[in-house]
């Protein structure tokens, strides 16, 4: 048995650092998307008298997809196979490894961060204006899911569009639900009218 596990051991260990950074990637997703779910459903305000409670949770799950989203990253600059340095996993189009996947995932990671630690800034920014940028967090989690399903090694495979298409179609059903009620002709307030 203990050679049987070594043997394991020796197997993954060149692999581990693209091991966790898939893990999170994968992790990112699924909490993302239902924390974009609890989001439009607080919108809608369909639980009246549980917004306090699914606050927290928003909070809660917007704070884990910044933390795995940051595993994702940090463990990539461990991983021997790739390569890759800090510009590349942070500045859009300087990594040479799939270019156009790898800045829209860039693309997204920064926005998803600026606009998750965004809720703290309320104060300071306004919060007429923080709810209008926090809209564009549906925006970086779209990216992020095309980041996922385009560069993702598991991208192809049966489990992963299964968990994709399990945790993405109700956050888009809601989005889309949302987008539909927007009444016709109107437009999204400026930021610059808001004080």
């Amino acid at each position: 048995m203990s050679i049987h596990l070594t043997n394991v051991a020796t197997a993954v260990a060149p692999h581990l650092y693209w091991i966790a950074s898939r893990a999170a990637g994968s992790a990112a997703l699924l909490l993302s998307s239902i924390s974009v779910c609890v989001g439009l459903v607080m919108s809608k305000r369909v639980a009246k008298g549980r917004l306090a409670d699914l606050r927290v949770a928003h909070e809660a799950l917007s704070l884990a997809t910044i933390a795995a989203l940051l595993v994702h990253v940090l463990t990539l600059l461990g991983d021997g196979f790739l390569n890759l340095g800090a510009a590349e996993l942070t500045i859009p189009f300087v990594s040479s490894y799939k270019t156009l996947w790898t800045t829209i995932g860039i693309v997204a990671f920064w926005a998803m961060l600026a606009l998750g630690l965004s809720y703290y800034a309320r104060a300071k920014i306004g919060v007429q204006r923080w709810r209008v940028l926090h809209r564009f967090t549906a925006l970086a989690w779209v990216l992020g899911l095309v980041h996922s399903l385009g560069e993702g090694t598991d991208a192809g495979q049966a489990w992963f569009l299964a968990m994709t298409a399990i945790v993405v179609a109700p956050a888009l059903v809601l989005l889309i639900g949302r987008w539909l009620r927007l009444p016709k002709g109107a437009a999204a307030p400026r930021v610059g009218a808001m004080r």
